[in-house]
């Protein structure tokens, strides 16, 4: 009982270090500072040059259903006064195709936000913010605009549709690379975006934000666990199965209801691998 104990409680001074460690770069602190608009507001105002835009309403973790395909969850989304509707993304890791991800979520929001029947004059405009530690585009700038443009005649043209990436890699001495140090340096806080820099020192300093993020990280892993052990009865389920259908089909062949052609086939196997498996199961006498 007392290992168990101990155990329990190391587990728990690991968790909180981990919490400890995180920035709003990560997913996790992100999405939990963007349960207050005032912190999308304040970032979004940096990013679009813009001090007096304003958010209404914002939804971390929004669910963007896909029936035909993969489903998504958005780290936040934004709307503004003005009705546009944003999207921001935070990615630590370079390990994907971020340009299609990006193409994907502005599809699946803008599928979500309008309504059956509604006019393509109407489609709401929808911004995609992808924010990373790394520099995509290798240019070291802190933020690239990337637009529609006609190749003939070099005309921008515009649908509705805006892509924005913004990396803390590039330094070109900006007031957004600023605040970028803020999202990945663990003892920077500047005074020029007080709420990040507040609810960031929140977080990371005060008991009570590090008890939130410590409960986060451990449900996240108790629910992995969870779905790890479910997903395992449902592959040996799934293999279970598949072996019977195996065995009835080397069955009926070796009495003969069924040709080594046909059985073969169903099984989806070669002729030969189905008879080397059949022998193993039913042995030639």
């Amino acid at each position: 009982m007392k290992k168990e104990k101990d155990f329990l409680m190391s587990n728990k001074a690991k968790i909180r270090e981990e919490a400890k460690k995180l920035n709003p770069i990560d997913n996790l602190m992100f999405q939990k500072m963007a349960e207050e608009t005032a912190f999308c507001e304040e970032i979004l105002q940096v990013i679009l040059s813009d001090p007096n835009l304003k958010v209404i309403d914002t939804t971390p973790q929004y669910v963007g259903t896909n029936l035909q395909g993969c489903s998504v969850i958005l780290d936040a989304r934004c709307i503004l006064s003005s009705g546009k509707q944003i999207n921001i993304e935070v990615q630590k890791a370079d390990d994907d195709n971020h340009q299609k991800r990006v193409r994907y979520n502005g599809a699946i929001l803008t599928t979500n936000i309008t309504d059956p029947g509604t006019k393509f004059e109407q489609v709401p405009d929808v911004c995609i913010i992808f924010i990373s530690k790394f520099d995509l585009f290798q240019s070291n700038r802190s933020l690239y605009h990337v637009d529609r443009i006609v190749r003939e005649t070099g005309k921008k043209v515009e649908n509705g549709f805006e892509k924005l990436y913004v990396n803390a890699k590039g330094n070109d001495g900006s007031v957004l690379s600023e605040l970028m140090e803020v999202f990945v340096k663990d003892d920077v806080y500047n005074s020029k975006f007080p709420i990040t820099s507040d609810r960031k020192r929140r977080y990371k300093q005060t008991e009570e934000g590090q008890k939130e993020m410590s409960e986060i990280i451990e449900k996240i892993r108790n629910e992995g666990k969870a779905e790890g052990l479910l997903e395992g009865r449902r592959e040996g389920r799934r293999e279970g199965r598949q072996e019977g259908k195996l065995e009835t089909l080397y069955s009926l062949v070796k009495q003969g209801l069924l040709s080594l052609t046909e059985g073969a086939l169903q099984a989806n196997m070669s002729e030969e691998s189905f008879q080397n498996n059949m022998n193993k199961i039913f042995p030639i006498q």
